[in-house]
């Protein structure tokens, strides 16, 4: 019986594959511990040139820049910032602009503080996430209230738990209202992380029941008296 022609046609190709993998796994136990592509700075030129930097080359060179601006006066570090701005908006990479945000912190500029708060309202929740932390960073009444904003208007819970730790590390009893009001959302997480920011910025600990921190919320000075005589009963 003869062997089908499709038979035939599917062998062939079949040992024109494995001939071609071992030729590659030759050419590679051969040559490809000398010859790495992407370690060839020629070649890394080359496609910088055709295809522009790739996100972590600009990455570099804005941490790179920002070391430069950070050594020089007001005025330049001005110039920079407003440069940031151009950057930012015209970046349509995430990382970069997470980047971009975090850079603009460390500067005490208007425009700085421009990028810091655009970031919050950024249209990928990883760097809206980067400008919680940022605001952490830069702390103060205005970093409550920014950070409140974004846990009460988020879409995605992963930037509104990041905004209700940041509220929490920050330390400053402002943000007491609204991890309390954070206590009463549906989310068990939620609950969860306002729980944890509550013990930071209120300086006690009731544990994880979030009763008694709805308790403590509601009446701080019943509840201490009620601490208190807890702690009496199981000394005693």
């Amino acid at each position: 019986m003869a062997t089908p022609f499709y038979t035939v046609q599917g062998s062939r190709r079949c040992m024109l594959c494995l001939t071609a993998v071992a030729a590659l796994a030759g050419l590679c136990a051969s040559g490809c511990a000398s010859w790495v592509p992407w370690k060839d700075k020629d070649k890394i030129a080359r496609e910088t040139a055709k295809y522009g930097a790739t996100a972590d080359q600009r990455i570099q060179e804005l941490q790179e820049q920002a070391k430069v601006a950070k050594a020089a006066d007001g005025e330049r570090q001005a110039v920079f910032t407003q440069d940031l701005i151009r950057k930012t908006l015209e970046e349509h990479d995430p990382r970069v602009r997470s980047e971009l945000v975090a850079i603009a912190a460390t500067f005490d500029t208007p425009a700085a503080t421009a990028i810091c708060k655009g970031g919050l309202e950024d249209p990928d929740e990883r760097v809206r996430m980067k400008a919680c932390e940022v605001w952490r960073r830069r702390g103060g009444d205005e970093a409550v209230q920014l950070l409140a904003a974004r846990y009460r208007t988020d879409s995605e819970l992963d930037v509104r738990l990041r905004a209700l730790r940041m509220l929490g590390e920050l330390e400053n009893k402002a943000a007491i209202p609204v991890l309390a009001k954070a206590l009463e959302d549906p989310d068990p997480a939620v609950q969860y992380r306002a729980v944890a920011s509550l013990k930071k910025v209120s300086g006690r600990d009731l544990g994880d029941d979030v009763n008694k921190w709805r308790a403590w919320a509601a009446d701080p000075n019943a509840a201490e008296s009620w601490s208190i005589a807890e702690t009496f009963r199981k000394l005693f």
